[in-house]
């Protein structure tokens, strides 16, 4: 599209190249273009997200809150991170790895397409067929970020990390991006060496991610909208993915570790992970220590993180697959499920008084 291009160009030269020139930071591997385009990106994803899907949570809302206060903190990391810090990352690290490794598969003559794993080196006809190819991309993508999306849950350490997206009381369609920097680029290098090793650009990457970004920002919107019996066994919709986000339930203690799913709900069905049919839930965590992440502003949440993170990843019980909650010195402590903690229970109190049907 001559239009995007022409935007894309404008913002390169008048906005992107001179901060980059300020910064030091002109003389190295990436393209200022594509950091300009990852911005544009960005903005668009803001627009949908402020212009569609919040209104919505005021029309179809799944719980009613007298205030949204805990929603401004996640609004506030969402703007910092698209506009600043994942096309800082683009530019700084996906660029240069990527060139460092030979490129990516843009064509079957592409040497990049000569890579082992390569997706056009194992069928160089997808090479003429760009849509067909992102497509394969994504499924690979999606199934990748599956996986490793039930690690983060498993592995003691990583949901020292990963619990600060969880702690949202107040889940809304801004909570996609609330997450520890740290967690952030774990996630980000993982699917980053899985997409050049498979032979994804950077800029498809950029679009691989809006996509994800995308429907993610939509299944964390507080609203009651399901896909249906079919279309809800293919894709994640926001009455699936609440049911991931929801607080522990001393009745059925395994019932929130469920619907892992970025945007194919199938993987969860393939793998036994898939929850329908449950009414709608408060969100949040029975650990109070991670919940006292909601007393919190950006700074705090992350120094909170970090120290789960740091009294985890030291310790051998860091790095023992199972289910844990924090104690002293943020020691992991296997949950043994029973009634919950304290201010676990007045959590769910106030949020099942508030909850909408």
């Amino acid at each position: 599209m001559q239009w995007w291009s022409d935007l894309v160009d404008l913002l390169s030269r008048h906005a992107v190249l001179p901060l980059l020139v300020w910064l030091h930071l002109d003389k190295l591997a990436g393209d200022p273009r594509e950091i300009a385009e990852s911005v544009m990106i960005a903005m668009l994803q803001i627009a949908i997200i402020a212009g569609i899907f919040r209104p919505l949570e005021s029309l179809v809302p799944a719980e009613r809150w007298s205030d949204r206060r805990l929603t401004r903190v996640d609004m506030q990391y969402t703007l910092m991170m698209l506009l600043g810090i994942f096309p800082l990352f683009s530019y700084l690290v996906l660029t240069p790895i990527s060139h460092y490794f030979g490129g990516a598969d843009t064509g079957p003559d592409d040497s990049a397409s000569q890579s082992p794993l390569g997706i056009v080196h194992w069928f160089p006809v997808l090479g003429h067929h760009p849509l067909a190819l992102f497509l394969v991309y994504y499924v690979i993508y999606d199934l990748v970020y599956y996986w490793m999306h039930r690690v983060q849950h498993a592995l003691p350490w990583w949901w020292a990390l990963h619990s600060m997206h969880h702690s949202q009381r107040q889940m809304s369609c801004w909570t996609n991006d609330r997450g520890s920097l740290v967690d952030g680029f774990i996630q980000s290098m993982v699917l980053a060496v899985v997409g050049l090793a498979i032979g994804v650009a950077p800029t498809e990457f950029a679009w691989l991610m809006l996509l994800g970004e995308l429907v993610q920002n939509f299944s964390h919107a507080n609203v009651r909208i399901g896909f249906g019996r079919l279309f809800g066994r293919l894709f994640v919709d926001p009455k699936f993915h609440r049911l991931h986000h929801m607080v522990v339930d001393p009745a059925r203690p395994g019932l929130h570790n469920c619907n892992f799913g970025q945007v194919f709900s199938i993987w969860d069905v393939v793998f036994g992970t898939a929850l329908y049919g449950e009414p709608v839930r408060p969100t949040g965590v029975g650990d109070p220590v991670v919940d006292a992440d909601n007393r919190h502003g950006l700074v705090g949440l992350h120094w909170a993180a970090f120290r789960r993170f740091w009294g985890a990843v030291r310790r051998p019980a860091g790095w023992k697959f199972g289910e844990v909650s924090f104690g002293e010195g943020y020691r992991p402590v296997p949950v043994e499920h029973g009634p919950p903690p304290p201010a676990a229970a007045a959590t769910a109190a106030r949020q099942e008084a508030a909850t909408a049907e």
